[in-house]
């Protein structure tokens, strides 16, 4: 089965034809606007984008509790998991997301525990062939954001070191076009080695056999998808099975992509905040709220009579539907659920087809359970920037103490806390909302290669 993915980014096609017709962009005002995420030209507007507004007050307060948690992580994954979760599903603060997903995973540990490795990688050449093909995907990821719109520019590369290095950790696996849109969402908030460790523990925990050769488990979560349907909106089940519409056929980009091609950029990064907290349950219960809010009543159901049509009405779910407050709607999906209906499918599986080809590990059903399986120590969790700049306020010693004082005719040594003070930090995880200055230099004009592909990805 083929099936090609709609869409390229997050541009619609009106989008794309406008910034692309003349070859230099119909409003050069409108195309170097960036939005807070660091989309150009407005490419979220067509999504019906409504981002949740956070007062600046509450944004520095929820800052100052995640610092507090990162800080102690082993201990409140231990004694706290649930405050954990609670403050996950209300949004990590921009800031600091990209260091809360990298624990949140076990990438932080992983990475402590294989010092050197994704530098040993990424010194390889790789594979020709999976370099050749990830080489061609890498303008269709999000051609529309700043740090990946410039062909051949940071953002691009830093995708191809960690695609290739993932090539080479798991040669047995190699790569697959659903795991480019993946790692460009970390790459937008974290280093490549982080970004690297991350996407490994998404691959190997979260979504264990999702890119494998023959996409068997992709296909088993489908089924699984397909039986949950059943619970929650009958009407919605009946009209797919009636239409003999596989759930291959409307959920592969969703759930390999973990929606984050599909949805308003606000509402991806919340989901993806739960996602890697509370684990796969999280990508069904979004799958399942927008099953049954596009095809949940026969009222809705009369727009779309045949089996096109509702891959049409799927193709373009209605803006209200995608917002993060409408998804994180409650659905009760338990990880027991999730193994129940997986021991179902897998038997019915050997019945039709056999012994599956690829085996997958087991999966992990978020945080809580990967850092049970994999503890890592304590100096594993310590913080360490990434990088370190001397101020240039520190105040000069000149002989002197920082206060003006001599010590004894000898200068007396500053403070490790003066020269490292947070403020003097280069953040490794730059928020959205603070686009890097490495990239204030790019402009569309120098991008139009890659804005103007119109290629589409196939997953399957």
């Amino acid at each position: 089965m083929a099936r090609i993915g709609h869409g390229n980014g997050l541009a619609s096609r009106d989008s794309k034809e406008k910034l692309t017709d003349d070859g230099r962009g119909s409003d050069p005002e409108t195309e170097t606007q960036v939005d807070k995420y660091g989309f150009t030209g407005g490419a979220q507007q067509h999504r019906g984008q409504s981002a949740e507004e956070i007062p600046t007050e509450v944004l520095r307060q929820r800052e100052a509790k995640w610092l507090e948690m990162l800080n102690s992580w082993d201990k409140w994954m231990a004694k706290k998991h649930k405050k954990v979760k609670e403050r996950c599903q209300k949004g990590i603060p921009p800031s600091l997301r990209g260091r809360a997903w990298l624990y949140l995973t076990g990438g932080k540990g992983r990475r402590e525990q294989n010092q050197g490795k994704f530098q040993a990688l990424d010194n390889q050449p790789g594979d020709p062939k999976w370099v050749d093909i990830i080489e061609r995907d890498l303008h269709r990821q999000f051609p529309f954001h700043e740090m990946f719109a410039a062909r051949g520019g940071h953002g691009q590369q830093d995708l191809l070191r960690v695609l290739k290095a993932y090539t080479l950790h798991r040669p047995e696996e190699g790569y697959c076009q659903a795991q480019a849109p993946i790692a460009a969402v970390l790459l937008m908030h974290m280093p490549a080695e982080d970004a690297f460790w991350v996407l490994v523990q998404i691959c190997e925990k979260y979504l264990p056999g999702y890119y494998s050769t023959g996409l068997e488990a992709i296909q088993l979560d489908g089924e699984i998808l397909y039986a949950l349907l059943r619970r929650v909106s009958p009407a919605a089940h009946r009209h797919l099975k009636k239409h003999k519409l596989e759930p291959i056929l409307y959920m592969t980009e969703w759930f390999m992509c973990a929606f984050s091609r599909t949805l308003p950029w606000a509402s991806v990064l919340r989901v993806w905040d739960m996602f890697l907290c509370e684990g796969v349950k999280i990508i069904f219960r979004v799958g399942l709220v927008l099953l049954r809010s596009m095809l949940g009543s026969q009222e809705k159901l009369k727009a779309c009579q045949g089996l096109y049509e509702t891959m049409e009405l799927l193709r373009a779910i209605q803006p209200q539907y995608m917002q993060e407050a409408f998804l994180i709607i409650e659905i009760v999906v338990s990880e027991k659920d999730i193994e129940k209906e997986h021991h179902a499918q897998l038997r019915r599986w050997k019945e039709t087809h056999g012994d599956l080809h690829c085996k997958s590990p087991p999966r992990m059903h978020g945080a809580k359970a990967i850092m049970a399986a994999e503890p890592p120590s304590r100096q594993d969790l310590r913080q360490r920037p990434t990088i370190v700049v001397e101020s240039p306020l520190a105040p000069e010693t000149d002989g002197k103490t920082a206060d003006g004082a001599k010590e004894n005719g000898k200068t007396k040594p500053e403070k490790q806390k003066t020269i490292l003070a947070p403020s003097i930090l280069v953040n490794p995880y730059l928020p959205p909302s603070d686009p890097s200055p490495l990239l204030k230099h790019m402009t569309i004009q120098e991008s139009k290669e890659s804005l103007s592909s119109a290629e589409h990805d196939t997953y399957l």
